[in-house]
């Protein structure tokens, strides 16, 4: 990824040691020398693999090559039935640390790109064992939800077999275990986190999660279904179009920008914003492009507000896209013309007619989707399969496991209110005390869905979980900062211009300057000291406790609530 901007590099080290204090410094990520390999890369295709995944599993290709320069053994191999997994081991520069990713959307496919770790020197290094898997299937077309052993391979059993097989690869390959073993994932990936934490308490030493599709059976149909419908009009054509989100975005950042005590173009405390988009309704005469039409405003009320039965009027997800989002609404259910599809639609589709139900409903559309309690009933049976909401996270604290959630409040795809859901739940199930001892939970102004939007999204929790897993140094506030970097890390196939949906039009909105600020585990706020430049981190402190982001009580609360895993 991006390194902050040169003018900021002297800040942001003054600023993160400062932010360290004396007690990282002493006691951050163990100090491990680098283990040769022991073994020809070649003869790790022997590997006997039917101990873990059955008959049938076997490594496929093992290759002497590069990664990002670090010269490493590539390992792809097959689970049985269709698991398919790669394994990179670096050939001179591995620390004894295995790093697992996850991936985005349906998954699908394999990428070992590892987010919210810019600047991470172990991981740059070549420090870590790699591996990722495509979760069992390929593409985003959901047929194989009607296999009952592919469904179990998405829900939770493809990360846990490959990480067996990785490390049963690196036991070969340097004639030891790793030390130290890491999840990092966003999206789908910080379900399948979660997953892991939730099922295989002793998989990984540390866990980082975020912007996590744990609530996936409401996340696709109900939530984004109804982004879906709410923009489209009786002849299915897109109301509210991405030429009109400036104009809503200034509306709500004139609104609401400075409820959060700092004039900076990002709303850091979404849960202090009261706008209705009814105000900038176009005016008799008025030129529309500087507007919005009844019918435009009405649809973005309605994404705000989110799906309700309606009879009566109960709310049937468990947070809306928030105030300050709105510029990255596009492609996600804000299309750039009248007739373009959405990707609403098309993650809708395939968990519609083969993941959601149980039995499949093959023939269903989104047309057909009620928004009704009675549909989120429906939802019920496959939540103890695909959902990653049990608070009860006793086995992975008594493991000596560490968590770190993260969400970027200007996300379009998945609301930050899931994820604050869960730690509230977390802390009345296992105690604030208990809580603080193994999980943190970020959340981070403007940034966007697993990065991206118009907030400081650059950022590296990689090396404070080493810290905290290898040293006992629990993390406090971490650094952001600005980058034009753009990363598919978490990021769903067809989701924006680059990953596999159509060309973006330029929106015409000024980045925001430049900046560094840290933020604080939640409930923490951060605060400026007045008079203080808001690029710069120095400026910023640690605030009072507050809300941040509004949770609501719903028919489906109950799901953050401890469940036995279906198999």
């Amino acid at each position: 990824m991006k390194t902050a901007p040169a003018f900021l590099v002297p800040v942001l080290l003054a600023a993160l040691s400062a932010l360290a204090g004396p007690a990282v410094a002493q006691t951050g990520a163990a100090d491990l020398p680098a283990i040769p390999a022991r073994a020809a890369c070649a003869d790790l295709a022997g590997v006997d693999l039917t101990g873990i995944g059955g008959a049938g599993s076997e490594v496929t290709q093992a290759t002497e090559t590069t990664s990002d320069g670090i010269a490493v053994c590539s390992v792809t191999g097959r689970l049985a039935p269709r698991i398919n997994f790669q394994v990179l081991l670096p050939t001179r520069t591995w620390t004894q640390r295995y790093l697992q990713v996850g991936c985005g959307g349906l998954c699908g496919n394999i990428t070992l790109r590892s987010g919210a770790s810019a600047g991470c020197r172990v991981l740059n290094d070549g420090g870590f064992v790699m591996a990722a898997t495509d979760m069992g299937h390929s593409g985003q077309s959901g047929e194989w939800g009607l296999d009952d052993r592919q469904r179990a391979d998405f829900a939770y059993r493809a990360q846990h077999l490959t990480a067996e097989a990785a490390k049963a690869l690196t036991q070969a390959f340097y004639g030891q275990p790793a030390r130290f073993s890491y999840f990092n994932g966003c999206s789908d990936g910080g379900r399948e986190a979660l997953v892991e934490a939730m099922r295989y308490p002793d998989d990984f030493d540390g866990i980082i999660a975020g912007a996590p599709a744990m609530l996936f059976q409401v996340q696709n149909t109900l939530f984004h279904g109804w982004m879906a419908r709410a923009n489209s009009d009786k002849d299915g054509r897109t109301i509210l179009t991405s030429d009109k989100l400036p104009v809503l975005h200034r509306g709500v950042i004139a609104a609401c920008d400075a409820t959060d005590g700092v004039a900076d173009g990002l709303i850091a405390q979404p849960a202090l914003c009261s706008f209705d988009p009814a105000s900038l309704t176009c005016a008799e005469g008025a030129d529309t492009a500087q507007c919005l039409t009844p019918a435009e405003a009405a649809v973005a009320r309605k994404f705000y507000d989110g799906p309700r039965d309606p009879a009566t009027g109960a709310a049937l997800t468990a947070g809306q896209p928030l105030h300050g989002s709105e510029l990255n609404w596009q492609g996600v259910y804000v299309a750039d013309s009248h007739d373009q599809e959405v990707f609403s639609t098309r993650i809708v589709d395939p968990v519609l007619r083969y993941l959601a139900f149980d039995p499949a409903r093959p023939d269903m559309t989104l047309a057909d989707l009620e928004f009704t309690e009675a549909t989120l009933e429906a939802l019920r049976p496959r939540h103890p399969l695909f959902d990653a909401t049990n608070p009860d996270l006793s086995a992975f604290v008594q493991s000596g496991g560490k968590l770190i959630l993260w969400h970027g409040l200007a996300d379009p795809h998945i609301a930050p209110a899931n994820t604050v859901a869960l730690h509230k739940a977390m802390v009345d199930r296992l105690g604030a005390d208990t809580v603080a001892g193994f999980q943190r939970l970020y959340l981070l102004p403007g940034v966007s869905h697993c990065g991206g939007g118009q907030g400081p999204s650059n950022l590296d929790l990689l090396t404070p979980m080493m810290a905290w897993v290898e040293g006992g140094a629990a993390p406090d506030a971490v650094l952001t900062s600005s980058t034009a970097e753009t990363s598919d890390f978490g990021q769903p196939e067809g989701g924006a211009e680059g990953h596999g949906g159509p060309p973006q039009m330029d929106l015409g909105v000024a980045s925001l300057p430049d900046m560094a600020r840290p933020v604080w585990p939640y409930p923490a706020t951060a605060a400026l000291t007045p008079g203080a430049d808001p690029t710069r981190p120095q400026g910023w402190t640690r605030g009072p406790d507050a809300e941040i982001v509004q949770t609501r009580d719903w028919p489906g609360a109950d799901l953050f609530t401890p469940f036995t895993p279906a198999e």
